[in-house]
């Protein structure tokens, strides 16, 4: 069996997770793309609850625009008012210092399509994670694949269209803010390793629970 997830901006633990499910991953190169979902967005926790950071995107006849042919719009300094929010959000975190040198060229270079963007961000990711990168891309477009785990859609901001995964069980861990809230799940892999550091693969590894 194989994962298929969807591209991701900063994608969530869950997500995340399923890398160290022991199962081939596959990202969608073919689909086309699709609003309000983590393939341009990611969800952080700040000291006034959750936020979501959006990538723009140059506006097109969606969704009939292949995800690899989404482009980056920067009609508005988004890299600067993302940096400065997980900035505010997270310099506080055991691990802030040690990763953010890392993160901080995609805030501050620019690139053309989000697709190869957020390719480049799973590859940083990983590293810091340390894990192989190990991911392949779809060959094309299947709507309903056999033998696949489909996560494409099943991964997402909105509960309601969260496909069941009896395979994940966020483990809690400690955030930043939770003096002021409940533990929050499923954020962006972010939250997690600016918090967790080096045991950010463990949480990783616990969440799977098959």
């Amino acid at each position: 069996m194989k994962i298929l997830l969807s591209t991701a901006y900063f994608p969530p633990v869950q997500y995340f997770s399923k890398l160290l499910s022991g199962y081939p991953v596959v990202i969608e190169k073919h689909e086309h793309y699709g609003k309000q979902s983590y393939r341009n967005r990611c969800t952080i926790l700040t000291s006034n609850g959750l936020l979501n950071l959006a990538v723009p995107v140059v506006k097109g006849v969606f969704p009939q625009v292949p995800i690899t042919e989404v482009k980056i719009a920067y009609n508005m300094p988004w890299q600067k008012l993302h940096l400065k929010a997980i900035e505010s959000a997270y310099r506080r975190s055991p691990f802030y210092e040690y990763y953010i040198d890392e993160l901080t060229p995609f805030f501050t270079t620019r690139h053309t399509h989000l697709y190869d963007f957020n390719l480049q961000i799973m590859r940083v990711l990983c590293r810091l994670v340390q894990i192989p990168f190990q991911i392949a891309e779809s060959d094309s477009y299947q709507r309903m694949p056999s033998d696949v785990a489909d996560f494409r859609s099943g991964i997402h901001p909105k509960r309601s269209r969260q496909k069941p995964d009896p395979e994940f069980t966020q483990v809690a861990y400690a955030q930043v803010f939770s003096e002021k809230f409940d533990f929050q799940p499923n954020l962006s892999i972010l939250d997690l390793l600016f918090n967790m550091g080096p045991d950010t693969i463990k949480v990783l590894k616990t969440n799977n629970s098959h």
